[in-house]
């Protein structure tokens, strides 16, 4: 017997975890329960586990990198990656644009007497790439599963690619280079890189992967090595490329191709030499304008199971959250409802492999989870619980939002306890007379509408 099986989308809800940042840009964790977010003007914070943000940054660079502005100006600090040993060796990597407007490649160790603190005196500077335009920097950093530094770097930002950097080989604007940052100092190119030995001698080592316009986000596959690339488009459509873990020197069609249709096709290759995009999608021909994709993470956690495989994009234009999924033999696309005017700049894993997004508009973090309990589909969660579990209280702080009303709800669906609030940003809610067990919280604003929460009593 045959039996069809649908595929739902997943529905997704953004659980507000910190605010209050400045352009975050990206989300990383260094192997604990610690998250680091990333901010343009050249800061990283530290998210505790208890949605607390320390005071002091991590890292502080902003007398290096320069200050954005102007629009499309795309500069700041843009990456960051920790070494795969960073719990004994304290190395991480940072690419930002300095004040010359070019791209930085750098070394940072942690400080050897606090794990909260960077030494910012011990940057040792890895690469450094001129940029002809202040935009299209790609600016992301991941190491792979066999250690090696990919550094995501756009096309220089000429208008179409005047300089078809995208295609030319020497030059390592418009590619994704892969180095060794654990061999000669300040690196060495892995000879397994793919055009190490092509027997021309323009042509540069450190290239794994060319023909690519702005990749905005690059991510591994924790379970299989493969390499995700979203790219940035011209002016027509979106791109997703992937390539099989260990799998290097595709070229991924630009400025020949925006995605899988010609742009510019002077000098080009033919087109079954090019690795065409698994998934694109247009600029128009929905209920919003879709502009730039923001590329993120394949998820491969365990508290999410209706998640499992699921890859997760935004665009920045649209503030919709993106999902592609294998069903069958292809990839399907799917998109959430508009969040409205957030900005989806970046995306990060913890430790647990769950995903977050950063804002930029609003300087939010959100956790990504799956909507349950009836809520209204795809509303931002602005509210944040902690802490959770709780004991003898919890404390509620909620986000430019107009909370009214607070229902704690028992398992059975019975209302237990039912709060007034007044007027503030912080509620603390005694919850000293439910037992232990799981409940629902359910905060209203004055328009009726709720916010749903789990909230464990212990």
């Amino acid at each position: 017997m045959l039996l069809n099986v649908l595929w739902a989308q997943p529905n997704i809800e953004l659980e507000l975890i910190a605010s209050g940042f400045n352009a975050p840009l990206s989300i990383q964790n260094a192997g604990d329960s610690r998250l680091f977010i990333v901010e343009r003007a050249g800061l990283i914070k530290i998210i505790n586990p208890d949605g607390s943000i320390n005071p002091v940054p991590f890292l502080d660079i902003d007398d290096k990198v320069v200050t954005p502005g102007g629009v499309g100006d795309e500069g700041g600090l843009l990456g960051l990656a920790f070494h795969p040993d960073y719990s004994s060796n304290g190395y991480f990597y940072v690419h930002y644009i300095n004040n010359d407007i070019d791209s930085v490649i750098s070394r940072f160790s942690v400080n050897t007497s606090n794990p909260d603190l960077a030494d910012a005196e011990s940057e040792s500077v890895i690469l450094n790439i001129f940029q002809p335009q202040p935009n299209h920097n790609g600016g992301d950093l991941a190491f792979g599963p066999e250690g090696f530094l990919y550094i995501a770097m756009g096309d220089g930002g000429s208008p179409a690619d005047s300089d078809n950097n995208g295609q030319r080989l020497d030059t390592l604007l418009g590619k994704i280079l892969r180095i060794d940052v654990n061999s000669d100092s300040p690196y060495a190119i892995p000879p397994t890189n793919p055009f190490v030995n092509d027997g021309d001698l323009n042509t540069l080592g450190e290239i794994w992967a060319y023909g690519l316009r702005n990749p905005w986000r690059i991510s591994f596959d924790t379970l299989n090595g493969d390499l995700w690339i979203a790219d940035v488009g011209q002016g027509v459509s979106e791109e997703i490329n992937l390539a099989s873990a260990g799998i290097g020197g595709q070229n991924y069609g630009w400025r020949c191709y925006e995605g899988s249709s010609i742009f510019n096709d002077t000098a080009c290759t033919i087109s079954n030499e090019i690795t065409f995009p698994i998934a694109e999608y247009p600029h128009i021909g929905s209920s919003l304008y879709r502009c730039s994709i923001t590329g993120g993470y394949r998820y491969r956690g365990t508290n999410t199971p209706g998640f499992q495989g699921i890859y997760f994009f935004a665009d920045y234009c649209s503030d919709e959250i993106g999902t592609l999924q294998l069903v069958g033999s292809n990839w399907e696309m799917n998109f959430s409802s508009s969040f409205g005017n957030q900005g989806f700049a970046g995306f990060g894993q913890d430790v647990m492999n769950d995903l977050y997004v950063a804002a930029l508009t609003t300087g939010n973090i959100y956790k990504i989870v799956e909507g349950t309990l009836n809520q209204d589909e795809n509303s931002v969660q602005s509210i944040l619980i902690y802490p959770n579990p709780a004991h003898d209280y919890f404390n509620l702080i909620h986000d430019q939002w107009n909370p009214e009303t607070l229902d704690i709800i028992n398992i059975k669906g019975q209302l237990v306890e039912r709060h007034i609030l007044g007027e503030g940003p912080n509620f603390q809610i005694p919850t000293g007379k439910l037992t232990k067990g799981l409940y629902i919280v359910k905060v209203y604003d004055t328009g009726g509408t709720p916010v749903i929460k789990k909230l464990i009593i212990r």
